[in-house]
């Protein structure tokens, strides 16, 4: 059987955590008993940057509720950035033997329905995006501005790394651990917005294949959203060294 980590990073998410875990059990422990038992019930891997709204005592009292295991959580000290908490979640998950690792928001706007899809395109790739810019896709309640600053984002990653990705700054994907031990996670050089170009960036000069699934993205209903001004101007530059920068 493989075995199936998802990462969640995690600040201030005490509205959306207890709900997310019931949810992604509900769709996977289904799958399973649908006869797909190619795949280990999935575990759960919370890394938490010290969120002051108690993210991380509501995590770990569900972790008591569920069989040992099923529920982790890194605790960090601070708020030290998207890419690093990720970054620390896919070294977990190596070092504990996951096949697979699977990455999402907390705050619902990645929703645990897709995951199915994404296994299933596992027979195919070695990394699955999952797309809001391809068809069958889609981003809700989102503003002109938001809209704009992601697709944009996407595009401008597309045309300058000459690869055509259609949602490069997504970070709803499922990476083959073999695909994450090749990219070398101590040589990442984004931390924000860009983080999620750069893997797939990575991942596609080593030579994996990757394979693009629709997904309907919902903004999120709790909380407020990490986005900055210097988040998207790291993103700006990082792409051009990404461009410029030797991988072999």
């Amino acid at each position: 059987m493989r075995k199936l980590l998802i990462v969640i990073p995690t600040y201030n998410e005490k509205d959306n955590v207890v709900s997310l875990v019931e949810n992604i059990e509900e769709i996977l422990t289904k799958l399973h008993f649908e006869g797909n038992k190619i795949w280990d019930i999935t575990h759960l891997l919370f890394v938490d940057d010290n969120s002051p709204d108690g993210t991380a005592t509501i995590i770990e009292d569900l972790s008591y509720e569920y069989p040992k295991g099923k529920i982790n959580i890194i605790k960090r000290s601070g708020k030290l950035g998207l890419g690093t908490a990720y970054i620390e979640g896919f070294k977990w998950g190596i070092e504990s033997s996951f096949d697979y690792i699977c990455q999402m928001d907390a705050d619902f706007s990645h929703n645990p329905v897709y995951i199915k899809d994404m296994l299933e395109a596992t027979k195919e790739a070695d990394f699955i995006i999952g797309s809001r810019y391809i068809k069958g896709g889609d981003v809700r309640n989102w503003g002109f501005i938001r809209r704009f600053v992601s697709r944009g984002g996407s595009l401008y990653s597309k045309i300058i790394l000459w690869i055509n990705i259609n949602d490069f700054t997504g970070g709803f994907n499922l990476w083959k651990k073999e695909v994450l031990l090749s990219i070398d996670l101590d040589k990442i050089i984004s931390n924000g917005y860009s983080f999620q170009i750069e893997l797939k960036y990575r991942a596609y000069k080593k030579g994996f294949k990757y394979k693009e699934i629709p997904i309907v993205f919902v903004d999120r209903t709790n909380g407020k959203s990490k986005m900055s001004k210097k988040i998207f101007l790291e993103a700006v530059v990082n792409v051009w060294k990404l461009r410029f920068m030797k991988f072999y």
